[in-house]
């Protein structure tokens, strides 16, 4: 009987504290959308809120690491239990970068909105990637909650769909340099908001390869897309 209660407890830990992580990646998905407004928009009042979402973000990623390290102190989980910790908290760190990322785009519109050139530059071809990968965290919360190994193939495959996104848009970036140096500063500021774009759907790829580590139990990191699938449908 005590066992049975012990077993009720670590269950009941082990649902707070996955609430928990799907509460931080609520808060970063919207924190990227506000981004994405700041972009859109050229807010400068988006832009800092998303500086106050990213003390929130940072403060609820401590909160989760500490309250995993008290259940592995305590509990000492068998081999499944511990893999889900660990994936959890593998999660909440790149949950917690996406937010970096997210801060990092609010910085260069700043940058953009300062050096007076915001409406001289296609930032509207940002929007599409931005929006891709606001649909790939979304997607990853919901395959990490229902531990759907399926849909975190499909986004893998997804994720090829924001390097491509993001390679054309250097190649534009490039070509209105070429054309007139003084969109030079700005187009960088560009530049580096694009590769946090990029990084944010890298973030939620790494969480889609963690739900296949975590239900196949193998760490599928390193090898090709046919590789895992073949992991995936076995």
């Amino acid at each position: 009987m005590a066992d049975k209660h012990l077993s009720s407890q670590f269950d009941s830990e082990l649902n707070g504290v996955s609430t928990r992580v799907m509460e931080l990646g609520g808060l970063v998905e919207s924190q990227i959308r506000q981004a994405i407004y700041a972009l859109s928009q050229f807010s400068l009042e988006a832009v800092e809120q998303v500086a106050v979402m990213e003390q929130r973000v940072n403060a609820m990623e401590v909160e989760i690491d500490h309250e995993l390290a008290s259940i592995i102190g305590r509990r000492q989980p068998t081999a499944r239990d511990l893999r889900l910790l660990l994936a959890i908290s593998k999660a909440t760190a790149n949950l917690e970068r996406m937010g970096d990322e997210a801060n990092k785009m609010a910085r260069m519109v700043k940058s953009i909105i300062e050096s007076g050139a915001a409406r001289s530059l296609p930032s509207s071809d940002l929007r599409v990637a931005a929006d891709l990968a606001s649909g790939l965290l979304r997607k990853a919360l919901d395959a990490f909650a229902r531990l759907d190994t399926k849909a975190a193939l499909a986004i893998l495959k997804e994720d090829d769909l924001i390097d491509k996104e993001f390679d054309g848009f250097v190649r534009k970036l490039i070509t209105y340099m070429m054309e007139d140096p003084r969109t030079i500063s700005s187009s960088l500021d560009l530049l580096f908001l694009a590769k946090a774009i990029e990084r944010i759907g890298d973030h939620s790829k790494n969480v889609a390869e963690l739900i296949i580590y975590l239900v196949k139990g193998k760490d599928v990191r390193h090898t090709t897309l046919d590789e895992i699938e073949s992991t995936v449908l076995l």
